[in-house]
């Protein structure tokens, strides 16, 4: 069995006035490539540092880069709203987690209670058979 092992996604750095910029990483350490989300090439897998600088460089990347920095107060806005839903999607978890808890040891209970019956059962469950 093998491990299957994805690309990473780039994503931008960030400047010391607060705005994305290009940084190409070390692709030393990426073993798989880079896949960039920027919506240029979906199937395009970058191996080098010289392509993916290369991919840096074209329109539709810049672009994709200057809506980052068009937006960057949504995207917060964004981010935000979205731990609140991580935060009660984890809530509504553990809860139903307890429910569940809850009735398999209700389930096991009542098993348990139907083989003792049936282990001391002298009643008749066949009708035909009665007298």
């Amino acid at each position: 069995m093998e491990l299957v092992v994805e690309p990473d996604i780039y994503s931008p750095s960030i400047d010391e006035q607060g705005n994305y910029v290009d940084k190409a990483p070390s692709f030393h350490i990426i073993k798989k490539g880079i896949m960039c989300p920027c919506g240029a090439r979906k199937d395009k897998l970058y191996e080098t540092n010289s392509v993916f600088s290369a991919h840096c460089k074209t329109k539709m990347h810049q672009k994709w880069l200057a809506h980052l920095n068009q937006n960057k107060m949504n995207y917060y806005v964004e981010n935000e709203s979205l731990k609140k839903t991580v935060e009660n999607q984890r809530l509504i978890i553990a809860k139903l987690e307890k429910d569940l808890q809850n009735k398999m040891v209700i389930i096991d209970f009542l098993n348990q209670q139907q083989l003792v019956n049936k282990n001391s059962s002298s009643c008749v469950t066949n009708l035909l058979d009665f007298d």
